[in-house]
């Protein structure tokens, strides 16, 4: 379901199962990897055609050792992949002194230390709050941005038949100015030239992918 990509080494696919469900499948995974050599970024991603359940999330985890878990981002499935900053810890200078004491390296070195990523299904109105309080901890908006729901119209206390009279409105009082009668002999009816709405929708467009909510506020402007 997942994989894992640390700067400068092979992509991690050597992922374990940590439970199992009565139905067969598992909702918790990790991910085992050397502390060395040094990084400070994890890139965590879904594979090809893995979908979540609807309402939940990919909580992830990582664990140094003889330390707690701790929350370090999430995915969901319209955030597929994430690049997140980590701070492994680093060995100190008396680390280094005591392995050149030891000429057979039976103490061990960075290299035999092993970090622990875990990736966590869980509910969002769990995960939810866990990046809510990664973001205020870190002060990066990057974090929560990164929304893990695409809320609906209803969600965000908007319906979708105003969504729809609002883009309709927004055609008309553009287009109206555009209007013009049709031949008398065939009951003079206003027609508006093809390429007024082309151009229409031109800005239209534009203007969605510049402001993406402007229709859902309240009192959005109706020319387009």
């Amino acid at each position: 379901m997942f994989s894992v990509i640390i700067p400068g080494r092979p992509c991690l696919t050597d992922i374990v199962a940590v439970d199992t469900q009565p139905n067969g499948q598992s909702t918790k995974f990790a991910f085992n990897f050397p502390l060395a050599p040094h990084f400070s970024e994890i890139v965590v991603f879904f594979l090809p055609g893995t979908v979540l359940p609807p309402d939940t999330a990919a909580a992830i985890y990582i664990q140094y050792p003889g330390a707690d878990f701790r929350f370090i981002g999430a995915l969901a499935n319209e955030k597929p992949s994430s690049v997140i900053k980590v701070s492994p810890p680093r060995r100190t200078e008396s680390q280094d002194e005591d392995q050149m004491l030891d000429a057979g390296g039976m103490n061990g070195d960075n290299s035999s230390m092993v970090a622990t990523l875990g990736i966590s299904i869980e509910p969002v109105q769990v995960v939810a709050p866990q990046l809510a309080a990664l973001e205020a901890e870190t002060g990066s908006g990057s974090v929560a941005g990164n929304e893990l729901v695409r809320q609906t119209p209803q969600q965000r206390g908007i319906s979708t038949k105003v969504l729809a009279q609002r883009i309709i409105g927004s055609a008309f009082n553009f287009l109206a100015s555009f209007s013009e009668s049709s031949d008398p002999m065939r009951g003079g009816q206003e027609v508006v030239p093809l390429k007024a709405f082309q151009d229409w929708w031109t800005k239209f467009e534009r203007r969605v992918n510049a402001d993406p909510t402007f229709l859902e506020r309240q009192d959005p402007t109706a020319n387009g």
